[in-house]
């Protein structure tokens, strides 16, 4: 991304405030945007203030840039100086010192920090000017000047001086701040899913918010090829089911919005899921941004996104008894987590709070409602791979079995769904005619792990047995590995405060069968109504994730994320000689879980958990008691030590991010 306008301290110079506040003004109206006397002001008064600035310091060499706009947080940043011992974050603000104002800097400069190739190797200093606080103590230095440093505050009269201590105490670097490399260096951020779906529900498309690293295209070739296969059915008059598979945290569920809400959208799109929470949590944020753009109003906000978001069991429920067998009015559908999709026994099933209307299995009635309408129609089947945490899931088989005995429908799909290791995870035993492979439909690369592509590898090889294997990892991964443990649960929110930096969202997360918690004040769990509150909102309302107060469990936050998370880990999953083993608890006691399913659901479980930070995952392990059967201190020491000995880093051993001491006694 670029800044609206960019030149050189010199070229300041010889700039009056007007003339740059013009400029500024006419690439605002280039992008579409009204403006007003008021921003018009502010531009000229704060081109004013850097002038002064590049006069008094010296800074004919600096390289200004004016708004420079950040795509993830759809922001802009008023101002970034580029001298050649920092990059300078500035945000020019009317009123005082509100804390809102200095997270919001400290963001942008986070934000450079981790998708600005230009920014990754030099201090990042975000600064607030406020044009009616009172003047500020002086600053005081860091410990370090690496990364981003905590924001500093300044006002018209305190600028210069703050300035010429930053020119006076910033280390010389070895190598100098290069400024037309860093305004060509690429910004490629990996937005939050809320964000990614805010930002393609507004129109824009996902190879623009691509992958931060050099491994974009693993995301665009994935949408390229489910684009390529909807409109080869369209062409004939078809019908087809593309299966994207991958890793956890990879892109499906970005894949699968952009499906729907891309610039290759079609109209009668849609986005199924039957995970609850995620429907709830996107509706919330996409209507709330639609009426926050002005585009409509509350009523018609929550018409839009109750159709293209829906729940997948409804739609099958809808539309399997409506008696005419009236075609839908979607001709594509996103099947999100297509393998959890309800088996025949399950979906015909009465249950304490449903009543079973389906005949048959879910992917079944998936592919007889879908193949109604005249014409073509798609399904976009969306494949997690060890996500699977309830009974009755169906799994890749029961979709190849429907598929092969329905000769109205092809499959594209990825070689992988022929040969995974679970029999219930395969398509097909083999080749079959009705199924086209195509490699680009494996996403493989994680993106949620906003930087350690070693996280996905660690979780797989602990979860699944492989220790020195996980150790391995931990040591290549140089201490960048964004596993921490602690074992006292005030540090364990103390360091999720110190963590979750700027605008970043931290949340408390626990297994749901982790009854035990309770007696370490950890009882209360997020579900129904307060999840969309819980992810969307920020403290101090006590509601939101970062209260740190209730926790959410793998029911509430599967598909969705957090910027840095707590695991609480207790007594259901337990080191067992060379492996785990499963517990649950009934009535007063823990009981073994024999069963290999079962087995596999608590696995899986923790693998959820694990996966659901894009920054540090803090595990707290608690001590137990004694006294307490249920909470035997021996098993959790275990647990503990296997942790710490597969790589995961002492909370204490952390260097606090923000240049400050870390707190004492995190363990």
């Amino acid at each position: 991304m670029k800044a609206w306008f960019h030149c050189s301290g010199a070229e300041l110079l010889r700039t009056s405030p007007a003339d740059l506040a013009a400029r500024l003004a006419a690439a605002q109206t280039r992008r579409g945007f009204s403006g007003t006397h008021a921003q018009l002001a502010a531009w000229e008064n704060s081109a004013a203030l850097l002038r002064e600035a590049v006069a008094a310091c010296g800074g004919e060499g600096w390289v200004l840039a004016f708004e420079f706009e950040l795509l993830r947080l759809e922001k802009r940043i008023d101002a970034v100086v580029l001298c050649d011992r920092a990059i300078l974050v500035l945000e020019f603000k009317g009123e005082g010192f509100a804390p809102q104002a200095l997270r919001q800097a400290e963001d942008y400069a986070l934000d450079l920090r981790d998708f600005h190739a230009g920014s990754r190797s030099h201090p990042i200093v975000p600064l607030v000017v406020s044009a009616l606080a009172p003047d500020p103590p002086a600053a005081q230095p860091p410990l370090f000047w690496h990364g981003v440093v905590p924001p500093l505050r300044a006002t018209p009269r305190t600028l210069l001086p703050l300035l010429r201590w930053l020119g006076e105490a910033l280390p010389v670097p070895a190598t100098p701040l290069d400024a037309a490399a860093w305004l060509a260096a690429p910004y490629r951020p990996v937005p939050t899913m809320i964000e990614a779906a805010t930002m393609l529900f507004a129109r824009n498309g996902v190879a623009e918010i691509a992958a931060a690293r050099a491994d974009a295209g693993n995301l665009t070739r994935t949408a390229a090829a489910i684009a390529a296969a909807v409109a080869a059915a369209r062409r004939d008059s078809a019908r087809v089911v593309v299966f994207v598979s991958g890793i956890p945290g990879a892109g499906k569920t970005l894949c699968g919005l952009h499906a729907v809400f891309g610039p290759a959208r079609h109209e009668g799109a849609a986005f199924l899921t039957g995970n609850t929470p995620l429907v709830a949590v996107l509706r919330a944020a996409l209507a709330r941004d639609a009426m926050a753009r002005g585009e409509c109003g509350r009523a018609e906000a929550e018409r839009r996104v109750k159709a293209a978001l829906q729940n997948v069991h409804n739609f099958l429920a809808q539309h399997a008894t409506d008696p005419t067998g009236a075609a839908p009015p979607e001709r594509m559908i996103v099947f999100d987590e297509a393998q959890r999709a309800w088996d025949a026994r399950q979906a015909t099933r009465d249950t304490q709070n449903r009543k079973a209307v389906l005949t048959t299995s879910e992917p079944a009635h998936a592919l007889e409602i879908m193949a109604r309408p005249a014409g073509w129609s798609a399904i976009v089947a969306l494949i997690g791979g060890g996500q699977e945490i309830n009974t009755g899931e169906a799994g890749l088989a029961e979709w190849g079995r429907c598929l092969a005995a329905d000769r109205r429908w092809r499959a594209v799909a990825a070689p992988g769904v022929l040969t995974a290791a679970d029999p219930a995870g395969r398509l097909a035993a083999g080749p079959v005619p009705w199924l086209a492979l195509d490699p680009a439909l494996d996403l493989r690369v994680p993106i949620r792990a906003v930087r350690s592509a070693e996280a996905a590898p660690w979780v797989e090889a602990l979860l699944d047995g492989r220790f020195a294997e996980a150790r391995r990892i931990a040591e290549a991964a140089a201490g960048t590995l964004p596993f921490l443990l602690c074992r006292d649960l005030s540090a364990l929110r103390q360091g999720l405060r110190a963590l979750a930096r700027g605008e970043r969202r931290a949340g408390l997360l626990r297994s749901a069968g982790n009854r035990r918690l309770r007696a370490d004040g950890l009882g209360e769990e997020v579900t129904g109504d307060a999840v969309p509150d819980w992810f969307l909102r920020r403290w101090p309302d006590v509601r939101a994730s970062d209260a740190l107060e209730a926790a959410a469990t793998e029911y509430a936050c599967q598909g969705l994320e957090l910027d840095v998370a707590g695991l609480a880990w207790g007594g259901d999953f337990l080191p067992a000689g060379a492996g785990w083993r499963a517990r649950r608890f009934v009535g007063t006691a823990w009981q073994a879980v024999r069963h290999p399913a079962e087995q596999r659901f608590i696995r899986n479980t923790h693998r959820v958990l694990l996966t659901r930070a894009r920054y540090e995952t803090v595990i707290w392990v608690p001590r137990g008691d004694p006294e307490d059967p249920t909470r035997d201190p021996a098993e959790l020491d275990a647990l503990a030590d296997r942790l710490l000995g597969c790589g995961a880093r002492p909370l204490a051993e952390l260097a606090a991010p923000t240049g400050r001491e870390a707190a004492p006694a995190l363990l």
